[in-house]
């Protein structure tokens, strides 16, 4: 891991006067393009060829002469062959001249191995560099462990096929689509035996990627991805605040239940198993008497992380729950940076965070917030990493 001072070290040399926002754009980048525009920063974003258009035509930032954006969100764009030229020394030194900071998103730590994000990244990140291995389940301090430790509730793992008494959640990688889902249900072995061997035969999954899946109880209830915010440089009021609340639309299982069960029965073979494949969002909220529930769950997050992964969470993350009948929280999944589902709540900014902060705030603007406010205080070194 790069110590923590080098990189303070290097963000102490950046112009403050000229700081810029960089990131991978996928996933989020649009969300922190956004905020970053309307706190004043410029941006950039860093694209893979074939995949960029949306970031250097359709949302290509126009200004006036004066330096007020016109239109878009994306001021500069650089095109790489992959992701993954962003690791080039020579870049890297580009991002620093440039006194970028830079903000992790999912696609960053997918299409660039975590072990080089940790050992040779030399540019200030605004978030968790040491959290970002916690996302990969299986590692020995992955986030359900963080979890554990945090005395946080999770659904109950299941060890083997064979201990299936009920409904479960099958979790591990498509066979395709590396950095999608090949996750299915299942209540019993049998049901698991038989739909693990069709999506076999389909190419959905492989005998090796199954081998290594997490299989949990099923928590029956709706689901609420929980868009958090933690502050270093926060010392009067609560440094954690709930920004807003997203969930998710799933291929093809939003499909599914939007048929009537007649039409679901006749479904051919490669059709009847839904796949997870995430490809949109939408907002939500939550009645109030649970959000104290909820605040909970991030305040011992926080304190595990800052035990267990020093300096501990730093910027956005997100807590995805289900919430069963009895109105209780269960964490399945983490992201220690900008959740995926945030762009729902660009430039609108999220109902919590608006009503917090008393203006349009995503996830995206508030990150930005942040990073201004330490410019302004002489205090980036406390909220990089």
């Amino acid at each position: 891991m790069i110590d923590r001072k080098r990189i303070q070290e290097i963000v102490g040399e950046y112009d403050a006067s000229k700081l810029k926002m960089g990131m991978i754009a996928s996933h989020s980048a649009l969300d922190v393009c956004d905020g970053a525009v309307e706190e004043g920063f410029r941006t950039l974003a860093i694209c893979q060829k074939g995949r960029d258009r949306t970031y250097t035509d359709y949302f290509r930032c126009k200004r006036d002469a004066g330096g007020k954006p016109l239109r878009g969100m994306v001021d500069e764009f650089v095109v790489m062959d992959k992701f993954k030229g962003v690791m080039e020394p020579a870049f890297q030194k580009r991002l620093r001249e440039d006194s970028v900071m830079f903000v992790p998103n999912r696609s960053f730590s997918s299409y660039i191995p975590v072990s080089e994000i940790e050992e040779s990244f030399e540019v200030p990140m605004v978030g968790s560099r040491n959290m970002l291995r916690s996302e990969e389940r299986g590692e020995q301090k992955d986030y359900y462990w963080l979890l554990e430790q945090a005395g946080l509730p999770f659904p109950e793992k299941i060890e083997s096929p064979e201990e299936i008494d009920g409904l479960v959640i099958v979790k591990l990688h498509h066979r395709v689509k590396r950095l999608e889902r090949g996750f299915f249900s299942a209540s019993s072995c049998d049901e698991y035996m038989e739909k693990s061997r069709a999506l076999i035969s389909q190419g959905v999954i492989d005998e090796e990627s199954l081998g290594d899946a997490r299989i949990e109880r099923y928590i029956v209830g709706p689901v609420f991805n929980l868009d958090f915010f933690y502050s270093p440089l926060e010392r009067e009021y609560s440094p954690i605040e709930l920004l807003g609340i997203d969930w998710r639309f799933e291929t093809s299982l939003d499909g599914h239940v939007r048929l009537p069960a007649p039409q679901q029965m006749t479904l051919n073979e490669g059709q009847k198993v839904p796949e997870y494949t995430v490809c949109g969002h939408n907002s939500a909220t939550l009645r109030e008497s649970l959000l104290e529930k909820a605040f909970e769950l991030a305040e011992k997050f926080v304190s595990a992380s800052r035990e267990h992964y020093a300096p501990g969470i730093i910027g956005p993350f997100c807590l995805q729950t289900c919430v069963d009948k009895d109105l209780d929280f269960y964490v399945y999944d983490v992201a220690p940076r900008v959740g995926g589902g945030t762009n729902v709540h660009m430039a609108v900014g999220h109902p919590y965070g608006n009503a917090l902060w008393r203006a349009p705030v995503s996830t995206g603007r508030r990150l930005a917030m942040e990073v201004r406010r330490a410019q302004e205080e002489g205090r980036l070194a406390e909220i990089v990493t």
